[in-house]
């Protein structure tokens, strides 16, 4: 009888993608941070990108407004939604990190710490 999952015996099926490449345990945490970091890169260039589309978009809006209170008033909300997205989007690192501080994980920016931490 087989208690452990990994003395399930499931064919050469290794997985999906850098993390299920049949890496050495040593160097999987090290894969796991770069994994994690490429993500929330990727997520914040995107984040970027759509709330300075947002602003941009609102300013547009205000342009072709062409003096109708109730077209300004919703481009000036776009803009300020913008805006403020903008700002938790930079502000987001430093949340992280000022929650990671109150919880004790003085580096919870970096995965890999945690993992190896017996």
């Amino acid at each position: 009888m087989k208690n452990l999952l990994s003395d399930i015996n499931i064919g050469p099926l290794q997985g999906v993608g850098p993390l299920g490449t049949g890496i050495s345990d040593a160097n999987a945490a090290t894969k796991f941070n770069d994994v994690i970091s490429k993500i929330i890169g990727v997520m914040t260039v995107v984040a970027f990108i759509w709330f300075t589309f947002q602003v941009v978009m609102g300013a547009i809006r205000i342009v072709t407004s062409g003096g109708d209170k109730g077209a300004l008033e919703g481009a000036r909300k776009q803009i300020t939604t913008g805006i403020i997205g903008l700002v938790v989007v930079v502000a987001a690192i430093f949340i992280v990190k000022l929650l990671g501080t109150l919880l004790g994980i003085p580096d919870i920016l970096n995965p890999t710490t945690i993992l190896n931490t017996k």
